[in-house]
């Protein structure tokens, strides 16, 4: 997946500046696709040129100026071309597994703190998602809602996952301790 398409799918969902642009990708797809706001802005003016993208400058009357960008016909037309793309799903590339590896050849007990931290990392970032669930995801979902919720629950799920294994490991660390 590139930037590009996700930028076209949350501009589909609601036009917006670039600053308003990277705050929404902050809470939504950037849980799923991480960029900085430099590299939002350089695929923005990317797909301004492309013609994926129209931008219109909206003059403020107590604030600065600000361009809105909005998906165009030719912008609809790449998402459907990428949608109906065939894509392979992605490997595990985890420097952490890696050193859980490497830990059979040194002190695997050195694992432990990082081990707390990703579990504290994982449970802080399910604990996110059921808040986002809880406010934004009960009652009845038109199509637009039941999807993006279809992508809330896959995060869920990863986390829970991850949360399962972390004790599962974090024990398995601690038993070498005996």
């Amino acid at each position: 997946m590139s930037l590009d398409h996700a930028l076209l799918v949350s501009l589909l969902e609601k036009p917006s500046s670039g600053y308003e642009l990277a705050r929404r990708f902050e809470r939504s797809i950037g849980y799923f696709w991480h960029a900085t706001h430099q590299q939002i802005y350089r695929v923005l003016a990317r797909m301004e040129e492309a013609g994926w993208v129209a931008a219109e400058v909206q003059t403020g009357e107590a604030a600065p100026d600000r361009k809105e960008h909005s998906v165009t016909a030719a912008g609809r037309a790449e998402l459907s071309r990428w949608l109906a793309e065939p894509t392979e799903p992605e490997g595990v590339r985890d420097i952490l597994m890696v050193k859980l590896r490497g830990a059979a050849f040194g002190n695997a007990e050195t694992l432990i703190p990082e081990l707390e931290h990703h579990r504290a990392a994982h449970a802080n970032r399910l604990t996110c998602y059921r808040v986002i669930e809880t406010r934004d995801f009960s009652g009845a979902l038109d199509r637009q809602r039941a999807l993006q919720y279809q992508v809330l629950k896959s995060g869920i799920r990863f986390e829970q996952g991850w949360l399962e294994w972390c004790e599962e490991a974090l024990g398995l660390l601690r038993s070498f301790r005996q």
